[in-house]
């Protein structure tokens, strides 16, 4: 059976768009009766497709591919051009026979968009050149780049879809390829398909399995108890993971109408916490009307309205929806000139983004039946308080005043009347501990320092004595309402890990704006100390890393010490951010 020749003129039949099993059918007749020379390397053939077929990760299987191509050539140089998704173009190049050195001299890799490899994205059929540079449609070698003449390029065909091409270039022996060399190819390439497919499935369900394992760990950690800041920074450090991201961001809907940000993860500090999209953005009004939206390149995109999102590339949006409401927007940026994010990365994320959503509704639904036992345990413990505690007192005021009257002796008279007084003090402090009790958080006070008076009369009535506070500065003038509330939730931390570990009987808190941070910026710092039994070695750290991770997000810091008991004792914790 003659062997048919293989030229730029004239295409092999693999030109046609065959199924996996009718081209291995072909291949295989093919070899039937073929000569001596060809069927002596039938045995090496078949080592390369055992070799190809090993193996279940995608990018060692093409660099498998590559060498085993060129091992049966007898070829320096092998390569695959992986074809992008919108078939315009490369989105991986793999090669074999350059070194790193002589990579790194030539930079950036072929895309695929002109030349010779472009053309044969558009017209996959075999090619076989004996000069590269003879071609119409070469357009040179770039700098440092090693020569090469002869050529043959076979598409790589998965289950009949075009995957991509295989390039072999320079024989080792000068001369150009053969006939034989050709079918060889041929044939591996047809087993290189089977392998990609399989590699391509097993890929798949691993990152379906990490995409579902994450949503698994946002759901568990949402239900937690996190408060919902902390269940947000959940979700943004999830989906960076997730999706091979240079950060993870969770925008809420801001009350003008725009999109804040309010929870980042990110290796490098960016400046996005508290950055404000407005609501002009074609983008936001997209968003909040429940559609995800997809950018190729941040930087260049007229759409986008924020200097911080234009350090980035390719960006995916995604909105956090649940029954029909949006509850805010994930933001999932890859540095710029990173591989775009594919279909399957796009469809994981977009249900992953539901799952979050879901499982934050759930978180909010089940604070809210916390935060509501709370209520009525503190409308409870107010009319306790009210009924109960401060009409004994009175009682028990009358009674030694009565006493006093009828005493003769001015020692008992006078010990007595300071006796009342005290009594006085400590029925005014109750009294403003109820109405603490008593307010919902939307009647809080707008100003800081009234904030944080609220929030030390609501800890009193756990601790069972009032902290001790003092304020340095224009506390109310000079923080911002960002800064402020997240110092009102350090306090609250912060008092809360006093009342429930330090088994403390004393605490001060101090909040100064007057401060000059580590960078040389204006700031406000919040020291609460105590004199407790301090913090035990090797104890649960949960509360302070909570600190930490919030007055960092914002460019500032929080660190802990000695506390004011004697001898150093208990522990001073001290939070400090730009104002």
């Amino acid at each position: 059976m003659p062997v048919p020749s293989a030229s730029a003129d004239s295409p092999l039949p693999d030109g046609s768009p065959d199924t996996v099993d009718a081209a291995a059918a072909r291949a295989t007749h093919s070899l039937q009766g073929l000569s001596p020379e060809l069927t002596s390397r039938v045995p090496q053939l078949l080592e390369a497709m055992r070799a190809v077929g090993t193996g279940l990760e995608l990018h060692i299987t093409l660099d498998r591919i590559c060498e085993t191509a060129a091992e049966l050539a007898n070829a320096h140089y092998a390569a695959i051009g992986v074809v992008a998704e919108d078939g315009e173009g490369l989105s991986d190049f793999v090669y074999h026979g350059i070194d790193e050195a002589t990579a790194e001299r030539i930079g950036r890799l072929p895309d695929g968009h002109r030349g010779l490899l472009g053309a044969l994205i558009h017209q996959p059929r075999t090619l076989r050149l004996a000069d590269l540079s003879a071609d119409p449609r070469s357009c040179g070698f770039p700098a440092h780049h090693p020569p090469m003449r002869t050529f043959l390029g076979v598409p790589i065909r998965v289950q009949g879809e075009i995957f991509g091409n295989l390039y072999l270039t320079e024989k080792r022996d000068g001369a150009d390829f053969n006939d034989y060399d050709v079918h060889m190819v041929r044939v591996l390439a047809t087993e290189a398909g089977i392998a990609i497919g399989n590699a391509r499935l097993y890929e798949a369900a691993k990152q379906r399995e990490r995409w579902i394992d994450g949503s698994v760990a946002v759901t568990t950690a949402l239900l937690s108890g996190s408060d919902a800041e902390e269940a947000l920074a959940v979700v943004a450090e999830q989906a960076r993971h997730l999706a091979d991201s240079a950060a993870g961001i969770v925008l809420l809907p801001d009350d003008e109408g725009g999109m804040e940000v309010v929870a980042v993860s990110s290796d490098e500090p960016n400046g996005a916490l508290g950055v404000i999209v407005p609501p002009e953005s074609r983008i936001v009004a997209d968003l909040l009307e429940g559609e995800s939206v997809f950018v190729d390149d941040a930087a260049s995109d007229p759409r986008i309205m924020t200097d911080i999102a234009r350090a980035y590339g390719p960006v995916m949006m995604l909105p956090l929806q649940s029954d029909g409401r949006v509850l805010g927007t994930l933001v999932t940026p890859r540095a710029r000139g990173a591989r775009p994010f594919s279909e399957a990365e796009r469809t994981l994320a977009t249900q992953f983004a539901s799952q979050a959503a879901l499982a934050l509704m759930m978180a909010e639904a089940q604070r809210d039946r916390e935060r509501l036992a709370v209520y009525e345990d503190r409308d409870r413990i107010a009319r306790d308080l009210h009924d109960l505690v401060i009409q004994r007192l009175f009682a028990t005021g009358m009674m030694l005043e009565s006493a006093q009257r009828r005493s003769v002796v001015p020692e008992v008279q006078v010990g007595v009347g300071r006796a009342v007084d005290e009594l006085d003090v400590t029925i005014q402090e109750i009294r403003t501990a109820i109405f603490a009790l008593q307010q919902g958080p939307a009647e809080a006070p707008s100003g800081l320092r009234t904030r944080v008076l609220r929030e030390i009369n609501m800890a009193a009535v756990p601790l069972g004595f009032k902290p001790s506070h003092h304020f340095v500065g224009p506390v109310d003038a000079v923080v911002g309402e960002l800064t402020g509330k997240n110092l009102i939730a350090a306090l609250r931390e912060a008092l809360s890990n006093a009342f429930r570990h330090a088994q403390a009987a004393r605490i001060d808190v101090v909040v100064d704006s007057t401060v000059v941070l580590a960078d040389g910026q204006h700031g406000v710092r919040l020291t609460v100390a105590d004199d407790g039994v301090g913090i035990a070695e090797g104890g649960r750290r949960s509360g302070l890393k909570n600190l930490k991770r919030r007055a960092e997000s914002l460019g500032g810091d929080s660190w802990y010490g000695p506390g004011i008991g004697e001898d150093g004792g208990g522990t001073t914790v001290v939070w400090e951010a730009p104002y």
